[in-house]
């Protein structure tokens, strides 16, 4: 392994157990020396990687954020075949990468924080994935194959029940995941 791979494999340990603290800890309650005495390294090395905690805990952000616009890149076609892409996607990332369902549970706690930085609240200021999931939801009404209903509510009851079972996953990460089409079926039009 080359020095450079060695060091980008310690950043990426190092935002692992950043985010492990910061969902168990919370931001606030996280100090720095918690992170390098979890990473094992001193408190300076850990800052060649990263400057500050706030820095750390903004790259996190920062990745938490590209998750959601990689699959609203994918909001195009029929809609409820983007939710049931999307479930099924997040479900299978949840079950295989233990560090995706903790970026759910990280952004919901970064999104209410009020100890969260300043960059950190403009960055999430931006974030948005109901108001396209509800334009998908309309248009599904209109095709027959989502039920009718508040969009609003109903894109709501879709990502509440993935961010639901994103949480139970980091909190219990041995109980199974459900099946994606159960999620689905929130918002399918029974007939």
């Amino acid at each position: 392994m080359t020095r450079k791979e060695q060091k980008e494999k310690r950043r990426k340990e190092i935002l692992m157990t950043g985010l492990d603290l910061f969902v168990r800890k919370g931001y606030a309650a996280t100090k720095i020396t918690d992170i390098s005495e979890a990473a094992g390294m001193s408190e300076g090395l850990l800052f060649h990687y990263f400057p500050s905690k706030e820095k750390l805990y903004e790259e996190l952000i920062s990745i938490g954020i590209s998750g959601p616009k990689a699959v609203l890149s994918g909001i195009e076609g029929e809609p409820l075949g983007f939710f049931e892409s999307a479930a099924k996607q997040i479900f299978y990332y949840i079950k295989t990468e233990p560090f995706v369902a903790k970026m759910f549970v990280l952004m919901a706690q970064a999104t209410i924080n009020d100890s969260a930085p300043a960059a950190v609240k403009k960055m999430l200021a931006g974030v948005d994935h109901i108001t396209p999931s509800v334009k998908k939801i309309r248009q599904g009404q209109k095709n027959g194959t989502i039920r009718e209903g508040n969009p609003a509510a109903l894109a709501a009851a879709f990502w509440g029940a993935v961010q639901g079972i994103a949480e139970f996953a980091t909190i219990s990460p041995n109980m199974p995941i459900p099946e994606s089409e159960w999620i689905v079926d929130i918002i399918r039009r029974k007939d």
